[in-house]
């Protein structure tokens, strides 16, 4: 009996591990970009490169953006920042009506792609669209099947498990009336613009109040790549990362710039020299 019981905890204690960490997906990538990737072409092109290159079939949704015309106006305006990085089967997929976001026929589009990307705007919006229909579904279809998911600005803030600045009222409140993003990035809290800003305090407010989660910070023209429990910063700014584990009111965060990688399992960053070499933090 005693056996027994000891198997049960270590099964329990093995879950409990696997639900409280920060991992990202187990297949595909995501690309989380902290606004304005044109100012960066490198973020573009390699969220095209892990869609599968030139011919990759590549959907845009741009439901963040709260306005209803996204004809050919639009697409003249968006195609342009991802044919010029070679990507030419592109497609735009949009609805506010969740009856559609949750029928078959609405999610034959991502079923057939190998990348999405949710461009900016205010993340409310997409959870109010999507969260638990039949399009969130095939987007972890396509992360399993080895996909990517891109987005920028509301488009990255909604790839984390608890959705800042998801108030419908005002982009200024942290912690607001819309609180679930996708969670593709799971245990994590996902903010943009950063410097750009002026924003590097505010994620302090949601790492105080759930101190379980990682805090993610992404300036304009800089994002993350996440495979497995990794990433890499790209770009031409800064990635703040706020860790309960280690925060202090003097040192609530520290800065990772291109190149540097993180191990989202053990926190612990690395920074590129002729070798990856364990990142000083700054000491209280």
């Amino acid at each position: 009996m005693k056996k027994y019981t000891f198997l049960l905890f270590l099964v329990f204690t093995c879950l409990t591990i696997s639900t409280a960490q920060t991992i990202g997906p187990k297949k595909g990538s995501l690309v989380i970009v902290g606004g304005n990737a044109r100012i960066a072409p490198e973020v573009f092109k390699k969220f095209i490169d892990l869609a599968g290159g030139p011919t990759a079939k590549i959907v845009i949704i741009p439901t963040a953006n709260g306005t209803r015309d996204f004809g050919p106006a639009y697409e003249g305006r968006v195609f342009p920042n991802y044919k010029q990085h070679g990507a030419m089967n592109l497609q735009i997929l949009h609805t506010d009506d969740r009856t559609i976001a949750d029928s078959d026929e609405f999610v034959k589009t991502i079923e057939g792609a190998t990348g999405v990307w949710f461009m900016g705007g205010r993340q409310w919006r997409i959870a109010d669209s999507y969260l638990d229909t039949k399009t969130e579904t095939a987007l972890w279809d396509l992360l399993n099947r080895g996909g990517v998911i891109g987005g920028s600005s509301a488009g990255a803030t909604i790839q984390g498990s608890y959705l800042a600045r998801g108030d419908t009222k005002t982009n200024t409140i942290m912690m607001g009336d819309h609180e679930e993003g996708f969670g593709f990035l799971k245990k994590s809290a996902i903010d943009q613009h950063l410097l750009r800003r002026n924003r590097q305090f505010d994620l302090i407010e949601i790492m105080k109040a759930k101190p379980d989660l990682l805090g993610i910070g992404l300036d304009e023209g800089t994002a993350i790549v996440v495979q497995g429990d990794r990433f890499e910063v790209i770009g031409v700014s800064f990635v703040a990362i706020y860790d309960p584990t280690i925060m202090t009111d003097k040192t609530p965060f520290y800065l990772l710039g291109a190149g540097d990688r993180f191990d989202l399992v053990t926190r612990k960053a690395t920074r590129r020299s002729s070798r990856f070499n364990p990142l000083e933090l700054p000491r209280n």
